[in-house]
């Protein structure tokens, strides 16, 4: 998993008025306000996305998702898994809160607690990516302890390019959640952009440089400095564009490390928690690395000729994130300032309510998409990754983690905004508890998975434990946000997510018969990896949507009439 949720390859996003102004008003915006602040994060989102979607499948081309492609994207995944453990848990739950609150006390509008910030963050950035570079063997060891001998030498070379990014990743982060408290939503959801042209750029360029078929083995240093430098390069330039839009949005950097009564220290003693948080979600994704990479290993020393490593699930992930990042996370990222500014002036009803309203019209959309997502997974992995160093079979394999993770996109929702309402609440303390609960579930199903399954199955068995530990987390968080806030609009919340569920059956129903009618007529060919999906999410889309408005969804009106709105006021 390449953990940090919505962090790992995505962003947030800006637009604002002056110093300060920003966290005045981010808590009085209306819903509609709030509405049309996540459209155009959504509009932003899913550009991102989309680019961030083809260059998962140019690398796929170029790598495979058999030992060269595990090599790849072990070495890739730990500078986010350091920048999480470090720095990158940080953000949402206790940088974006604090700065709300520094600019709406503060006599300067925050304005020297943030250049202490930045300049910290700075300073130790550099010493956290010195230290990992010069770890680079050592932290792949530990996340890849078998792989082979040219796997793992290979994978080290990489990392010692691939580590310069926990600089870039931790300064984008950063300066994200200050464009945040501005109310600028547009620049961090555009910016990594930039970084996935650059690295589909270096994909295709190493494909047409080294061609079809390089393993570890025939893998040359030039084709390898390719990969890394130009990878690297492309968050480099993230993060220039990001430092642009701060300068843009007023903040002028004046290096200060006078910490003594900035309320840093306060920050920081919350942060302790969430350290705690972020370390057992690294403990669970060591677990999953370590796993993934033994399988995938031990399924081509078996002879299995497809890809059942991390890299497989690195890209079933990468798809699932996809409906969450651009439904969910533009209504998260609003939402926190907006629930902080409401927890300072303890404002409970409106905490309660933002909660309440994200989740629904979130589950609108997540949870018909989630259904279909998982019916048509592996018919839509093929579509996409069977092309180049990507076998149907290796797409297959995908598809099939991707099933069982499409089938927990709604708890997983639920519980990150769940986490949201607890740092809005300046609670670190209870999520860090709460993922003990977690893991365990985690790493108790994907032991068990290791143990039982084939190898060219396992990293199925870690995707379903890995959902199912949101639903433990979920129902733990629920029932003590309710006590704190004097419940959680629970019955409004489950009557709408019980309708939606009892909708989406019909179109399930017809989506079935349409996948079932293509594979008879057609096989299992381009016709049917396509025109099944195609006409099955048609056809249901329709079908759900009238029976959403037979079961009297209220949240589909709402949407509704806010299109209307926006297409009367163009017209």
């Amino acid at each position: 998993m390449p953990v940090a949720t919505e962090t790992t390859n995505g962003s947030k996003d800006p637009d604002a008025p002056s110093e300060g102004a920003g966290a005045a008003n981010s808590g009085g915006r209306s819903s509609g306000g709030m509405m049309r602040s996540s459209a155009v994060m959504a509009a932003g989102t899913m550009v991102s996305r989309v680019t961030g979607f083809v260059r998962t499948i140019v690398l796929a081309a170029a790598l495979g998702t058999q030992l060269l492609g595990d090599a790849y994207n072990t070495a890739n995944t730990i500078p986010f898994v350091i920048n999480d453990l470090l720095i990158g848990g940080l953000m949402a739950s206790v940088i974006v809160p604090f700065l709300v609150r520094r600019r709406k006390r503060d006599a300067d509008g925050g304005t020297a607690t943030e250049n202490r910030l930045f300049t910290g963050a700075v300073l130790l950035l550099f010493v956290i990516t010195a230290a990992a570079i010069a770890a680079a063997e050592l932290l792949i060891r530990l996340y890849a302890g078998e792989f082979a001998p040219a796997q793992a030498e290979t994978s080290i070379y990489l990392a010692r390019f691939l580590l310069a990014q926990i600089f870039f990743v931790g300064l984008s982060g950063l300066i994200s959640a200050m464009l945040n408290t501005r109310d600028k939503f547009g620049a961090p959801v555009w910016a990594p952009v930039l970084n996935n042209l650059v690295i589909i750029s270096v994909g295709a360029l190493f494909l047409w440089i080294a061609g079809p078929g390089r393993t570890p083995e025939t893998v040359t240093q030039g084709e390898l400095t390719l990969l890394g430098l130009g990878t690297s390069c492309g968050m480099a330039l993230q993060t220039v564009v990001l430092l642009g839009s701060l300068w843009r949005a007023g903040f002028r950097w004046r290096p200060r490390l006078d910490l003594r009564g900035s309320g840093l220290g306060e920050a920081l003693r919350t942060a302790g928690w969430m350290m705690l948080y972020t370390l057992m979600t690294q403990v669970g994704f060591l677990i999953t690395t370590n796993i993934a990479t033994r399988a995938g290993v031990a399924s081509v020393r078996s002879g299995e000729a497809v890809g059942a490593g991390i890299t497989a699930y690195n890209y079933a992930y990468q798809l699932f994130q996809l409906p969450y990042a651009i439904i969910a996370v533009s209504l998260i990222t609003v939402l926190l300032p907006q629930m902080s500014g409401f927890a300072a002036d303890g404002r409970w009803d409106e905490v309660r309510s933002g909660f309440s309203r994200t989740l629904r019209v979130s589950a609108l959309i997540l949870v018909p998409l989630g259904l279909a997502l998982a019916l048509y997974a592996v018919q839509l992995s093929i579509l996409v990754f069977a092309r180049g160093n990507t076998s149907a079979a290796d797409a297959q394999n995908i598809g099939t983690v991707l099933a069982a993770m499409a089938l927990g996109l709604v708890p997983f929702t639920i519980f990150q905004l769940m986490l949201r309402v607890f740092y809005a609440l300046g609670d670190t303390r209870t999520p860090a508890l709460i993922s003990i609960a977690n893991v365990a579930v985690h790493g108790a199903l994907a032991v068990t998975a290791y143990l039982v399954l084939p190898p060219d199955q396992v990293v199925v068995g870690v995707a379903a434990g890995f959902m199912a530990s949101f639903l433990s987390g979920l129902l733990i968080a629920g029932a003590i946000l309710s006590r704190r806030l004097g419940g959680l609009d629970g019955r409004r919340i489950f009557g709408t997510l019980l309708r939606l569920h009892l909708a989406a059956v019909p179109s399930i129903a017809a989506g079935v018969g349409v996948l079932w009618f293509f594979t008879d007529r057609f096989g299992e060919g381009l016709a049917t990896n396509l025109g099944a999906p195609v006409t099955g999410c048609a056809v249901g889309a329709l079908l759900f949507v009238l029976f959403a408005k037979l079961l009297r969804v209220r949240e589909l009106s709402s949407v509704v009439e806010l299109v209307r709105a926006r297409v009367s006021r163009r017209g």
